[in-house]
């Protein structure tokens, strides 16, 4: 995907058009690890809330870089990545307002990879269909990512969600489960895996980042296959519940 842009980054970034989702508090984890595991790791935040940034403002540690794209500066998107590539970086992670805009579509289109975070709930993951149009359109890279998923085993709401989404190819491994750590981590300026690094919702995350470090590092996602199964894992993920 970047070639297009020539240059040698990585580029993540958290993409949804529904708030609450989780991306700021994944795209700040995942930043972490990915500069636990090597990585010269940048976090940009597009978002106008700027949590990202109020977050990397709160942190004592100099890595992952963390970093604010002002509304002037984001349709300079593509020769800021050029940059920060010329200045050694390996990876960037953007994290994305919770509507759709300019910036939103730009950050999409210098992507290697798009995670789409949603609740395992018919509502939240109807709501990212506008998203998902839009990066077929694109001809992006992309997974869902199941966030928030309820630790009871009894509950059936996750496991319906994922056999639809699995369907796509295009489920993130693993589930994040709604832990307390995500929340406590983020409020005391870490990621989770600084804050509770033997913890379940750490292990959570460095799986993650193994996933999407070989998701953006293998062959191009296969989008007309996708396209294909789409409507049939829709109508199976929205026969759950919500």
């Amino acid at each position: 995907m970047l070639s297009h842009y020539s240059v040698a980054m990585r580029i993540i970034t958290l993409v949804t058009q529904k708030g609450g989702s989780g991306k700021t508090t994944i795209a700040a984890c995942l930043a972490v690890a990915a500069s636990e595991a090597g990585e010269r790791a940048i976090a940009l935040d597009l978002d106008p809330q700027q949590s990202l940034s109020k977050w990397g403002e709160e942190r004592k540690a100099e890595t992952p870089s963390v970093d604010k794209l002002d509304p002037t500066q984001l349709t300079q998107l593509s020769a800021i990545v050029k940059a920060l590539d010329g200045q050694g970086f390996t990876l960037a992670v953007l994290d994305t307002a919770g509507v759709a805009s300019t910036a939103t579509h730009l950050a999409m289109q210098v992507s290697d990879l798009c995670l789409i975070p949603a609740r395992p709930s018919r509502i939240d993951i109807q709501a990212t269909w506008s998203t998902v149009d839009a990066l077929k359109r694109m001809d992006r890279k992309f997974a869902f990512v199941l966030n928030q998923c309820s630790t009871n085993a009894r509950s059936p709401r996750a496991g319906e969600a994922s056999s639809g989404l699995q369907m796509l190819g295009v489920l993130a491994d693993p589930l994040l489960m709604l832990r307390a750590e995500f929340q406590d981590a983020i409020a005391a300026g870490l990621g989770v895996t600084e804050y509770a690094p033997h913890g379940k919702a750490a292990e959570e995350i460095r799986t993650l980042w193994k996933w999407a470090d070989r998701r953006t590092k293998g062959s191009e996602h296969d989008q007309a296959t996708v396209s294909d199964r789409f409507a049939v894992a829709g109508a199976r993920v929205a026969a759950g519940r919500s």
